[in-house]
């Protein structure tokens, strides 16, 4: 779900933390991506056009062909991805979960009514809310991308949160997601649209969080306070309080303990037991693998695997596939010399040096002449 409402506030009250830019401008760039949001996009996206793409024995393979395709274009960008795949999720949010399997239910039986009606935008609509990313789907995702010599990362809890830890410590550059929490996590980026932003022509929206906080004036304990009431995975929020006059009492009052102090109980209904505090502190604190021990590489794809694999009974194309991994080894070169070109490139700006000394010596030569011959009357040569 992320973090409700919050990507329209940032617009709205600091658009200057929002930069809109060029996939192509992140090359070189360490990456780590969301791969579960990444896989639901996939999933949804193809149920969307009203076909599913099947292996032969009728599993689906759009999360495969996806994450191939994808993949093979921020690498064409030099770009270096890791995935990062959710862990064990927080208790905190077992309440989420438990809505979320209540939604399905609910979809599941609007759905058996638009199929007895013949109603295919009923059908359509309901299908996508159906749209579940399984354990299954992960492992052959991750099984993919060890073939095509990506790394990737199991999170200990939340995938967001570890991609913020790694960014706050400078093993990657930014996040790649559509769920501002990483924000809420303490990611100093987000990056929002980059893993579709070709596909679909968008600009990629980064976003810095000291910007966020700067022009919301606020402190990140703060910031953590403000998502919570506008609504996050791990709490029910206030009702009667909405985004706008979530800010409103956050500016005002800097703390939820502060505003529940100060709000009419009887306009704005408090939840009972209201767990705020643990969901601050799974924010603050959550558990994360240590950035110092995760070691990120990048490797040659293995072209036979990725045929086996993919080809067969999911129905790949053998000839796309081997052409897809000759490009994943191009853009292993590519991206190789381009560190070195911008390595040598610096070269040029301390050649000049010399050059600057000889004319030094010469003029030096010149001067010493003019004061002899000033002193004997001649004139320099």
């Amino acid at each position: 779900m992320g973090i409700q409402g919050l990507s329209k506030l940032i617009a709205d009250c600091a658009p200057f933390a929002i930069k809109e830019t060029e996939i192509k401008n992140y090359f070189s760039r360490k990456i780590a991506i969301d791969a579960s949001m990444c896989l639901y996009q996939f999933l949804i996206a193809v149920r969307a056009e009203g076909a599913q793409l099947t292996s032969a024995s009728g599993e689906p393979t759009s999360h495969l062909m996806g994450t191939f395709y994808r993949t093979i274009r921020l690498l064409e960008n030099g770009i270096k991805p890791v995935y990062v795949f959710d862990g064990k999720p927080p208790d905190l949010k077992g309440g989420e979960l438990t809505k979320r399997a209540e939604r399905r239910e609910e979809a599941q039986k609007a759905l058996d009514k638009a199929t007895e009606a013949g109603d295919q935008a009923e059908i359509e609509k309901f299908n996508r809310r159906l749209v579940k990313v399984t354990k299954e789907h992960n492992n052959e995702a991750k099984e993919l991308l060890t073939l095509m010599g990506v790394p990737y990362i199991e999170a200990a809890s939340e995938a967001e949160a570890q991609c913020a830890a790694m960014v706050k410590a400078g093993k990657v550059y930014g996040v790649a997601t559509e769920d501002m929490d990483a924000l809420t996590f303490g990611s100093t980026v987000l990056l929002r649209h980059m893993t579709f932003s070709e596909a679909r022509k968008m600009p990629v929206q980064e976003i810095h969080i000291d910007k966020v906080l700067k022009g919301l004036e606020l402190s990140q304990e703060e910031f953590i306070d403000l998502c919570i009431l506008l609504g996050c995975d791990y709490c029910d929020t206030i009702r009667g309080i909405g985004p706008k006059k979530a800010f409103e009492f956050i500016t005002k009052h800097r703390s939820i303990e502060e505003i529940l102090k100060n709000i009419d109980r009887k306009k704005y209904q408090v939840p009972e037991d209201w767990n705020y505090e643990k969901a601050r502190q799974l924010f603050k604190t959550p558990e994360v693998l240590d950035s110092a021990e995760i070691d990120l590489k990048w490797k040659e794809p293995d072209e036979e695997g990725l045929v086996n694999f993919l080809c067969g009974d999911r129905q790949f194309s053998e000839e796309r596939i081997r052409s897809g991994a000759k490009k994943i080894m191009k853009s292993l070169k590519t991206a190789t010399q381009g560190r070195l070109d911008s390595f040598f490139k610096v070269l040029p700006s301390t050649s000049p040096a010399p050059k600057r000394k000889t004319e030094e010596k010469k003029g030096n030569a010149n001067k010493k002449q003019k004061v002899s011959a000033g002193k004997s009357g001649r004139k320099p040569k």
